[in-house]
């Protein structure tokens, strides 16, 4: 009898066990059913060069402008967690000081950012632009994973870019009196991609709540390729629009 007893007891025991598991594991759980598994994620706002020697002289903020088509999948453990990853394009677009000439056009393997002296004819507005085919993947957090419109959300990642277009662009070329020679809407845009980093790594972090999020990146890899300028990086901050 007491053996019978015993029995019983472990058996509810380990039922109450795995009672309590189950329930655990319900809690961490969300129907999921309604959420979609792909969406765009459109990011635009502000970059800065760091690191940017004093003869790299920048006017201003920069910006970028991200749009990407993304996968999201929930842990299977806890689905308040999901790993994102997708493809897209990146472009990022930094002003130059107008005293500043970035020259590339040279044949030579280096690229110059030359000094204009008081007297020297100039453009009024000029930047430096790069366009980069991303990969970018992240590691996600719901605080609601079954209804992403009425949650906060944490992400941290990386983005893998191979580059797709570099130039400068100047507009509207003047006397040192501000007179235009070919009026204000003359621009000239120069080509070349051999000056950048040919494969960008840049580190991401995402914080909102719905569809909105403040999103930052750094890139690892510097602005211009290794060993043909001056060596800094990239320093993005804006606002992400995503469903999920």
């Amino acid at each position: 009898m007491k053996k019978v007893i015993l029995s019983l007891l472990t058996i509810l025991l380990f039922s109450g066990l795995a009672q309590a598991q189950t329930t655990a594991t319900e809690k961490k759980m969300a129907d999921l059913s309604s959420r979609p598994a792909d969406h765009l994620m459109i990011q635009f706002g502000s970059d800065s060069w760091v690191g940017a020697p004093d003869s790299v002289k920048t006017s201003g903020m920069g910006r970028h402008f991200n749009i990407y088509f993304m996968l999201d999948k929930p842990f299977k453990t806890n689905n308040k967690f999901s790993l994102a990853y997708g493809v897209g394009f990146g472009t990022n677009n930094q002003y130059i000081d107008k005293r500043t000439i970035v020259d590339l056009s040279q044949v030579g393997n280096s690229i110059r950012f030359k000094q204009l002296d008081s007297l020297a004819n100039r453009y009024d507005k000029q930047k430096v632009a790069t366009v980069y085919l991303q990969v970018p993947a992240e590691i996600r957090y719901y605080s609601n994973p079954a209804n992403p419109a009425k949650s906060w959300k944490l992400a941290a990642g990386v983005k893998v870019g191979l580059l797709f277009k570099g130039y400068t662009k100047m507009k509207d070329y003047q006397t040192v009196n501000g007179t235009s020679f070919y009026g204000k809407t003359y621009v000239q845009k120069v080509s070349n991609k051999r000056f950048f980093t040919s494969n960008d790594v840049t580190l991401t972090a995402r914080a909102g709540y719905g569809i909105l999020s403040l999103n930052v990146g750094y890139s690892v890899t510097p602005v211009i390729r290794d060993g043909y300028g001056p060596s800094f990086n990239r320093l993005s901050v804006g606002l992400s629009i995503s469903g999920l």
